[in-house]
């Protein structure tokens, strides 16, 4: 067991420093789009092959001149197993244009944590520690991360306390990754004493730490301090926290959830808004390479081979990147590409654009599309992209067809809207929403209110308004004069 253990890592070892001398392919395609289709249809290629019946064809694909460490990273990750994985890295020993990167490093090791093949993963680690890959590092958070999916706490804990003795400071998430690990355990009172920890040592819990601490709670039974905990901090409900909603309902908490989803989410009832027809379609938020990770993002018809059947693979980043010259060709070679579109992928490609102008083009594209019509999460993911880059007339037109469908936004969408006009200097355009739209949220608690005036007040600062935010401040301070005189003088409901 130990020696075949042994040889497999020191295959996995020689397999792997053997492309290390291997010069890149070039890319002979006319434009960026054109690569990353062949990129994705590679890809699609690749990942078939490592579930058929007979993985041993995978040596043409392997063998591919154009295949690339985009194509084997992402390939990699979207492996079925361990064993696969490491299929596909023998395979490209006989590719001699491949040679081994951060990423195809980082996504091997990562499908061997998961799997928990803690005998390779070691290998794999000695040997980057050890200098056998040129332009490969791991990090302590690598290492962290890859020795809690493995499970092994000790190791964890171990490279905790390097990284502690390394650094003034350590980030967050390694906290986080500890607590979570003790939770996993059932060892509550270490988990709390490394949030206490966190918290004496000036780190700021994120939204991890504070998903990590929910979960345990829900876990334990105490539901109504997860949902303070979630109120308090204002998280908006992800895949992780919807099953932790659903338990909290389970136990008999309908109500207190369903005002939570109300305060946090756009009304439900709202499903569609309808394209804006405009003119200006000329005007011009990991650290991975790419991430194709969500079964949403997979659009177009299934790929099938040997009676298995995947979806496409699809990375909206990469897809947006290579979108940005929104030239006549690209737009032409989307269109044939048949992509089906989705709220969620429109979303995630929306927020991968670089710049407002290209992301307007396609937003006004994918309008016209067959099959999909902008709904309200597109069309805030496109206001607050506008406002950051100062489009205030955009902003505008978006918002006059929200109120014209009679939708209604997201109080975060509104505040992130003046919070971006802050940043891109345009303090009357942040007035303006302040006034004349803030109603688009429907009733707002006094809380809330005080929050968008405090959103208000920093973008006036940041523009220079100080006239402005004096007057600002002049009327908080009425509004709360008269919010006193009110509670004051309505009379007390009956017991």
């Amino acid at each position: 067991m130990h020696f075949k253990q042994l040889s497999r890592g020191l295959n996995l070892i020689k397999t792997l420093t053997h492309h290390q001398t291997r010069p890149y392919a070039s890319h002979p395609f006319p434009n960026k789009l054109s690569h990353y289709l062949y990129r994705a249809k590679l890809i699609d290629s690749i990942r078939l092959k490592l579930r058929s019946s007979a993985p041993n064809s995978l040596a043409p694909l392997a063998n591919d001149r154009l295949l690339d460490s985009f194509v084997v990273t992402q390939a990699l990750r979207s492996a079925p197993s361990a064993d696969s994985a490491l299929l596909l890295n023998e395979m490209l020993e006989s590719n001699p244009d491949f040679m081994h990167t951060q990423n195809t490093v980082h996504a091997l090791a990562t499908v061997l944590a998961k799997s928990e093949r803690a005998g390779e993963l070691k290998y794999l680690i000695e040997a980057v520690n050890a200098g056998r890959f040129r332009n490969v590092r791991l990090s302590f958070m690598n290492l962290m991360q890859w020795q809690a999916a493995v499970g092994d706490v000790e190791a964890v804990l171990q490279v905790w306390e390097e990284y502690r003795g390394s650094a003034k400071r350590v980030c967050a998430e390694s906290y986080s990754i500890v607590m979570r690990v003790y939770a996993q355990m059932g060892k509550d009172c270490e988990a709390v004493r490394v949030f206490s920890r966190m918290t004496e040592e000036g780190a700021l819990p994120n939204c991890r730490t504070n998903t990590v601490m929910i979960e345990h709670m829900v876990n334990c039974g105490k539901w109504r301090s997860a949902m303070e905990e979630m109120r308090v901090d204002g998280l908006l409900p992800g895949r992780a926290m919807h099953l932790s909603l659903e338990q909290i309902q389970e136990a008999g908490f309908i109500e207190e959830t369903e005002e939570f989803l109300r305060e946090m989410l756009p009304n439900e009832g709202i499903k569609s808004i309808g394209y804006c027809d405009d003119s200006s379609d000329d005007e011009e938020d990991r650290d991975q390479e790419g991430a194709a990770d969500d079964d949403d993002d997979h659009a177009g018809e299934g790929k099938e081979a040997s009676g298995v059947q995947l979806k496409p693979w699809l990375d909206p980043r990469s897809l947006a990147n290579a979108l940005q010259s929104w030239s006549p060709d690209e737009v032409s070679a989307l269109e044939e590409a048949k992509f089906v579109w989705t709220t969620r992928l429109v979303c995630k490609i929306l927020r991968s654009f670089k710049s407002a102008e290209m992301a307007w083009k396609f937003f006004c594209w994918v309008a016209c599309q067959p099959g999909f019509t902008h709904d309200i999460y597109t069309v805030q993911r496109m206001m607050t992209l506008l406002a950051r880059h100062g489009h205030a007339e955009l902003v505008d037109k978006l918002l006059s067809k929200v109120r014209m469908e009679q939708m209604r936004l997201p109080f975060s969408t509104i505040r992130l809207i003046i919070d971006f006009y802050g940043i891109s200097k345009n303090a009357d355009a942040a007035l303006k929403v302040f006034h004349n739209d803030r109603n688009l949220c429907g009733p707002m608690s006094n809380f809330n209110l005080m929050l968008l005036y405090s959103s208000l007040l920093r973008t006036l600062t940041k523009c220079g308004r100080d006239y402005d935010a004096l007057d600002v401040l002049e009327e908080m301070s009425l509004r709360k004069t008269i919010t006193l005189i009110l509670s004051l003088w309505m009379p007390s409901s009956p017991n």
